[in-house]
């Protein structure tokens, strides 16, 4: 499952997080990020339990989007224990994204929990 976040709970739901999240900062209008979608719930739900996933509209959440620099959509962050690790972007399909999404979990995800 894929929480929908925004500026009243991202301290509780990310930064307090005591599980690794990745965030997916999107916007109505971007088609890549609509199209990304699908990847991003069956990774939720292949990892259940070992990593939360994160909606963020970076239309409606700007002050989250400037402090973490969002300049490019879809961008997808890696948190752990409060802090980014790992920020990816510049998608140009979305084998480019599963394929950084698996990295991004063996290198930090699996290993830790």
């Amino acid at each position: 499952m894929i929480s929908v976040v925004n500026e009243a709970n991202f301290q509780q739901e990310v930064i307090e997080s005591e599980q690794p999240v990745l965030v997916h900062f999107w916007t109505p209008w971007c088609g890549l990020c609509r199209l990304i979608e699908p990847i991003l719930k069956k990774l939720s739900t292949e990892n259940k339990g070992s990593i939360k996933l994160i909606s963020i509209n970076a239309d409606e959440n700007l002050k989250i989007a400037n402090h973490y620099r969002i300049r490019n959509l879809p961008t997808i962050m890696l948190f752990q224990h409060g802090k980014p690790v790992q920020k990816m972007d510049h998608f140009e399909n979305r084998d480019r994204l599963q394929a950084a999404l698996e990295k991004v979990m063996q290198n930090y995800v699996l290993k830790t929990w």
